[in-house]
């Protein structure tokens, strides 16, 4: 019973991917617009393939569309730093990072809101219930559409201070909380169980030597209903798996802020990670970065993690350019760390944020993967 709905759930799956990429590339919009809205910055896009819906993150807002940018429905009243989506096939909802911090960001957040209260820190997976978005500002605490599980690995790291190389700091492996978020099979697989993987956030810190992997933890969310609890933003809860089924590193070198965008691709086996470039001039700080995921990771020693005896690290793959000093490889691509998500067929939505006075927007293109070249993606015009 457990294979069959194992290959139920991986078929459905598939299934959501084809779709899309069926249409791909006659019938696919080249340009979805979106926005301006008067909140932050979009942060990740998801896709509903079945039902033909976009779903957008703008820091304290969700936003639903259809493929041709007609808003359906709309979730506001977040204080907290809502970041990349995912769309999960299996039980049909959107899954995001949301942290809460009483950092400058989370400072920002609030002002912008023009609440002067304190937030504590926490740091959730909030789950939207899209199929009861319906119309334009429904409330994330109110309207019953939204429920969160909280993520205590992560808070753990954040406020942890630890002895490194250079001294004794803040924030275990650089940890500023989570961004990217994606499913996909569990490490070192390109097949089975869909797993959420969770990506940190990581501090750019030049001073410090533990901030230059990428911190993936991954969750078996089939069982997650007996965590999830309404949004309270004046009562936060503290519900939620002790601790990820597995945690990963991967040896991208220096970024600022982590993984921005993650996105697991079907059709090469990848997970791509789009990023923010790093700032350590000894670094190539490439800015997006694929991972092979039918590499099994090797659990070993970390270059520059003094306090944590091994991890397991999972490699990048032979593709893109090659760093001759370290052997980090990756892309220099302009886009991708503010939406990135994967059609199908090697075609990609990736976002073109923009600010105006009205506010922030985006502008979807479709993309073909190009993993070969020098360039990874390539629009379609």
């Amino acid at each position: 019973m457990y294979s069959l709905r194992t290959l139920l759930s991986t078929l459905l799956v598939l299934l959501a991917i084809n779709t899309v990429a069926a249409q791909a590339p006659a019938s696919l919009p080249r340009t979805i617009a979106s926005g301006p809205f008067d909140a932050g910055h979009i942060q990740g896009i998801a896709v509903d393939a079945e039902h033909k819906y976009i779903y957008y993150s703008y820091t304290t807002m969700l936003i639903k569309t259809d493929f041709e940018g007609r808003i359906i429905g709309s979730v506001t009243g977040l204080l907290g730093h809502l970041g990349d989506l995912d769309f999960n096939a299996e039980d049909g909802r959107v899954y995001g990072s949301l942290e809460y911090k009483n950092d400058a960001i989370g400072q920002g957040i609030l002002r912008m809101a023009k609440r002067s209260s304190e937030i504590t820190n926490a740091f959730y997976i909030a789950i939207f219930d899209v199929d009861r978005i319906t119309r334009e500002g429904m409330d994330a605490e109110r309207d019953g559409i939204m429920t969160t599980v909280y993520l205590p690995t992560v808070l753990d790291d954040y406020l942890a201070m630890v002895d490194t190389q250079s001294g004794r700091k803040p924030h275990r492996l650089g940890c500023s909380g989570i961004d990217g978020v994606a499913f996909g099979p569990k490490m070192g697989r390109t097949d089975g169980r869909q797993m959420l993987t969770v990506a940190y956030g990581v501090y750019s810190d030049r001073d410090r030597e533990d901030n230059d992997y990428q911190v993936l933890l991954q969750y078996d969310v089939r069982k997650w209903h007996r965590y999830e609890r309404p949004l309270s933003q004046g009562n936060m809860h503290r519900e939620g798996p002790a601790r990820p089924a597995a945690q990963y590193f991967i040896p991208t070198g220096n970024t600022t802020y982590g993984v921005q965008n993650l996105e697991y691709d079907e059709e090469r086996g990848l997970w791509l990670m789009a990023v923010y470039a790093g700032t350590k001039p000894s670094l190539p700080n490439y800015t997006l970065f694929a991972a092979d995921a039918s590499a099994r990771p090797v659990k070993q020693r970390l270059q520059g993690i003094p306090y944590i005896n091994k991890g397991k690290v999972v490699p990048l793959a032979e593709l893109g350019l090659r760093d001759a000093k370290t052997g980090i490889r990756g892309w220099r691509f302009g886009v991708g760390s503010t939406g990135m998500v994967a059609l199908g067929d090697g075609y990609y939505y990736l976002s073109h944020n923009y600010k105006v006075d009205a506010g922030q927007g985006s502008n979807l293109r479709l993309y073909r993967f190009t993993p070969e070249q020098e360039q990874p993606f390539t629009e379609i015009k």
